[in-house]
Order: C-alpha cells, then structure tokens, then sequence
C-alpha cells in the first residue's frame, strides 16, 4: 500500500496548522488552542518549549534574575518568549538575541534603568568563555615594549556604560547613574579564565587606539594619547601609559604583533 502525495492543499493546511502551534506556544494568552489538539498536550509543550529558553535565559543572567522578583522574571521572559523572532537554531546564541530583544523590543517603563548595560556585561563574560577563538600570541619577557608593535587581543573587549555593572547586585542597585561613565576591560586569559579590570578613561582610550589601526607602535600610541591630553609635561603621560600597557601585556590583554 503506498501513501498518497501531499497535494498543495494538504501543505496549505500544514503550514496554517504549524502558524496555529507556534503562536499558542509563544502567546497563548493571546492565541486559541489549535483545533482538534488536546489542551492538555498543548500546554505540555507549551511548558517544555518556555522552561527551556526560561532555564537557559536565567542561567547566562543570573545577577538581572536575581535583582527581580520571580513573578517579574517570569513576565520579562514570557513577553521575551511572545514578542521576538529568534534567528538562530543555537541555543548559545539566544543571549544575545535577548539583548536584542532588550535594545530593540522591550516596551516598558518599569524595568530597572540599568537592565540592558547590566544583560550586555553578563553576555559579554558568557560570549567570552564560549567563544573558539584561542589567543594567538604569547606573553613573553620584553625588554623594551615602547620599541613594539602591539594589538589588542581579540578576547579583550575594552567597555564603557553608564552604570557600574559589575557592582551592581541585591544589595547595590543604583537607579540613577554617577556622574563618571565606568570603563571596564572583559578579557580571557592564557588559562582560558574569564576576568576584568576596571580601567580609566585614558587606559580605555589607548585601546581603542590600538584597537583602531589593528596595530600601532607603541611608542605612536603613547604620543598620540599625550598629545589628545594636552598634558604640560607629555613624559608623564608617556611614562604612566607604558606602565599600564606593560601590565596589559603580562595580563594576556594585549598582545605583540607579528
């Protein structure tokens, strides 16, 4: 016996079937049950399909979880879960599909001012552990890094938010920001460990420096940052910028080019 083919007709009705599934899953406030479903069934998958982006969602944001109430988290999820198109089949990348979501769809006054800087700097340790690149270059001792050429190293992310995010958690939980912007380097290191500094504005600005030429002298990285300054006695600032860079260097943070 063999089966009959799908005519057009049959894939029309899969097609609204499958449209009809999906938006009871994601909204089903908002959406009837599919007919000739058992309710029952669907909220089982209904269930299985929202715990698991819910798990995955307060496992990469754990301090923004920890900062609202249960029901709160549930509702930021579920209005995550309803409203956006996610783009991508892995689950890793769902985080930042969530800051998108964040940026781009979240409609709400209530949220705490700092959700979207405080979702980016948890992303960014998650994206940072994940991620396959591997450090290509290696410290070693040097003598004489202002005769260098250096790079930033690529699982180095040089930061700037309003808030300072890697305080912020159940017991500090500012809703106004300081007055001064907090700079901060995310970076994994030779051992593969995840850490961060916070910075200044200059250190902040000699990588962007570095990392605007892919890669620069260091010597003409430091002029280039006294002369932005406009400091009266440029050696100070050369001579502090080489000891922060040398520091950057032992730390895996930059690296030397070629």
């Amino acid at each position: 016996m063999t089966n009959a083919p799908l005519n057009a007709n049959t894939m029309v009705d899969f097609k609204v079937k499958q449209a009809e599934f999906a938006a009871y899953i994601r909204d089903p406030l908002n959406n009837p049950i599919p007919a000739d479903v058992k309710a029952d069934r669907m909220l089982m998958y209904r269930e299985l399909f929202f715990n698991n982006i819910n798990s995955f969602l307060s496992g990469n944001f754990p301090v923004l979880n920890k900062l609202l109430t249960e029901t709160e988290w549930l509702a930021l999820t579920e209005d995550f879960f309803a409203k956006h198109e996610c783009k991508t089949p892995h689950f890793s990348e769902i985080a930042e599909e969530f800051l998108y979501y964040l940026e781009h769809e979240r409609d709400t006054s209530n949220d705490l001012p700092f959700t979207l800087e405080l979702a980016h700097y948890e992303w960014v340790e998650m994206a940072l552990s994940i991620s396959t690149t591997n450090l290509t270059h290696k410290t070693v001792v040097i003598d004489n890094l202002l005769a260098k050429k250096i790079k930033v190293s690529p699982l180095a992310w040089p930061l700037a938010y309003q808030y300072p995010v890697h305080k912020i958690g159940p017991g500090y939980t500012p809703l106004t920001p300081p007055e001064q912007a907090t700079f901060l380097i995310v970076y994994r290191n030779h051992e593969d460990d995840v850490n961060f500094l916070e910075i200044t504005p200059i250190t902040y600005r000699l990588l962007e420096i570095i990392s605007e030429q892919e890669s620069v002298m260091t010597s003409a990285c430091l002029e280039q940052i006294a002369q932005e300054t406009q400091h009266p006695n440029p050696e100070i600032i050369i001579n502090g910028g080489l000891q922060i860079l040398n520091d950057l260097y032992q730390k895996g943070i930059i690296g030397l080019e070629g």
